[in-house]
């Protein structure tokens, strides 16, 4: 059988009982001709705050030209984003995992409101790529998700940054280490201009996995946001989503189990950020397939870790893509064995057919090769233990400790974590634990990185551990626990820690313990007094009652 590919539009469009519905798009400029080609959309998150999405509207108009090179009607809308590195450490930051699900609500309800018959999906900051993907597996319908690109690194004194170190050049003002003008010196270089942060952070380890699973096409998103070949690329992707649409390739035919397989071990040959876990369990259950954290673990331990990049690392984006790219690191698992290469993308080929392809740079030195792993095993793991039941998520990327046994320093809220932090009343041995941070108790799940690149700018990295129920942002690093499920808000361990107990984490054995007594910790939570919600009414509160747990990838549906 062929595919229509105006399965939808013609419900909407074709007969004498659809001339009100012309006559709206002729008021703004459609033809009867526009309107007898497949409609599709070109949904895109500019918003006028962030470098991360800042490319989107001039990418919009590449892809649209494209689509109408290729025989569709294009039409281009948007949603929203929030931007972690600006809310982050604020009650901003709340709304930042919330963004995905309205994000992925967004364009479900515009896509199936108006009955296109495919749709690119433009990304950029953090929660618009799983969204975007998000949406692609819920509607199932032809599709394509084009990554803006990351943002190029800033440079000052010899050293190449990203925003990461302007959070840790935070940490090192306060710590004394630094003076206001060096502050201001890194702040005002490290980002240069358009782009989603420069590290192998949240938004370059997801736009690198759905590259792996088939999605966006091997090569396109690793392009950087300023790269003038990005136009082109968004040119190209407008043509490719017509020959998805004719052909009838439908996400779930691409978002098959093995698929995700491959995009976990790319996130794992990358040393990516643990928000991936979060993100490839939310799209797995849109496109009804069944993924476990534990999935996870397993595919970790027999990845080697590859990719030498920052947070932990040496290099940038930027530098990947001129390495060559996923398809390198694609290749590099074919090689090992350890890629499902039958896997069909969105171009046609298979996942094997584009590592095949894969054009390294010689002499690169971004990218290892196997038998010169940075590491056997990839960039982190799922514990398990009296303090996480259900599964928290701990970065091995970056540092080679298997073992931290600390003191526990406990705080109910990011804010008195960071407060304590900047008063240098952290020291070496402990263990901090932010709790009532978790998808239902913050609400929202905020990101550390203002905590994070505190202890690592004054120079605690290696000496102090931290555990929380809420999230990491990807340019996080050192030895830090995050997920840790159930959080303390449904009732978890975790809300009966105390000042003073001893906490063990073991990334060898995967497990976090407290040194308690199973008794002690039921009559502990027994006498726990839960914070009255901060929100009781609007989209946070909303969230609180419909999240699921960090282990299920607190998702709303």
């Amino acid at each position: 059988m062929t595919f229509d590919p105006r399965h939808q539009s013609r419900v909407l469009l074709d007969g004498a009982d659809r001339a009100a519905a012309r006559a709206f798009f002729k008021a703004i400029g459609f033809t009867d001709e526009d309107l007898k080609r497949p409609l599709v959309g070109v949904a895109h998150c500019w918003i006028e705050v962030t470098p991360c999405n800042w490319n989107h509207r001039k990418m919009a108009e590449k892809v649209k030209e494209g689509i109408r090179a290729a025989g569709g009607t294009p039409i281009e809308f948007n949603s929203i984003s929030i931007t972690d590195g600006i809310s982050m450490g604020t009650e901003g930051m709340k709304a930042s995992l919330i963004s995905r699900e309205t994000i992925a609500d967004s364009v479900e309800l515009v896509v199936r409101g108006h009955l296109f018959d495919g749709f690119v999906g433009i990304s950029g900051c953090d929660k618009t790529i799983p969204a975007m993907v998000m949406a692609m597996a819920r509607m199932n319908r032809p599709s394509v998700m084009l990554y803006g690109g990351s943002i190029l690194y800033g440079e000052y004194k010899g050293r190449r940054l990203t925003v990461q170190d302007v959070f840790e050049a935070i940490g090192a003002f306060n710590a004394g280490k630094i003076d206001a003008r060096e502050l201001g010196e890194i702040e005002g270089r490290a980002c240069p201009g358009a782009g989603a942060c420069g590290g192998q952070f949240t938004a370059n380890t997801m736009a690198t996995a759905f590259e792996m699973l088939g999605v966006s096409p091997m090569g396109f998103n690793g392009v950087p946001a300023v790269d003038p070949k990005k136009e082109e690329i968004a040119f190209e992707t407008g043509k490719l989503v017509m020959d998805v649409l004719r052909k009838g390739v439908l996400p779930r035919q691409i978002i098959t189990r093995q698929a995700l397989y491959n995009a976990i071990a790319g996130v794992m040959a990358t040393g990516g950020s643990t928000n991936a876990v979060l993100h490839l369990l939310a799209v797995a259950k849109e496109a009804g397939v069944r993924l476990t954290i534990d999935e996870f673990d397993r595919i970790s331990r027999k990845t080697p870790l590859l990719a030498d990049l920052k947070p932990w690392g040496n290099y940038t984006a930027p530098e990947m893509y001129e390495a060559g790219g996923m398809a390198v690191v694609a290749k590099r698992l074919l090689d090992a064995g350890l890629l499902h290469a039958n896997e069909m993308t969105v171009t046609g080929r298979t996942i094997g057919d584009e590592a095949r392809a894969a054009r390294e740079k010689p002499g690169q030195k971004v990218i290892r090769p196997l038998a010169n792993a940075i590491a056997p095993h990839g960039g982190m793991a799922i514990l398990r233990g009296n303090l996480a039941p259900d599964g928290c998520v701990a970065k091995l990327a970056g540092h080679e400790q298997a073992v931290f046994r600390g003191t526990a320093r406990v705080f109910d809220r990011e804010e008195d974590a960071f407060a304590a932090v900047k008063a240098r009343k952290i020291k070496a041995g402990d263990v901090v634990v932010i709790r009532w941070e978790g998808p239902k108790g913050g609400p929202g799940m905020r990101e550390m990185l203002h905590v994070t690149g505190a202890l690592q700018g004054a120079g605690l990295g290696s000496s102090v551990a931290l555990m929380t129920d809420g999230r990491f942002s990807g340019a996080t690093h050192g030895f830090m626990v995050a997920h840790v499920a159930p959080e303390a808000a449904v009732g978890g361990p975790i809300a009966a820690v105390r000042n003073g107990d001893t906490i063990v984490i073991d990334t060898k054995k995967r497990k976090l313990d407290i040194e308690l007594a199973p008794g002690e910790i039921k009559k502990r939570l027994r006498a726990v007094k839960r914070p009255k919600p901060r929100y009781t009414w609007g989209a946070l509160a909303k969230y609180a009652r419909l999240v699921s747990s960090a282990s299920d990838g607190a998702v709303t549906g």
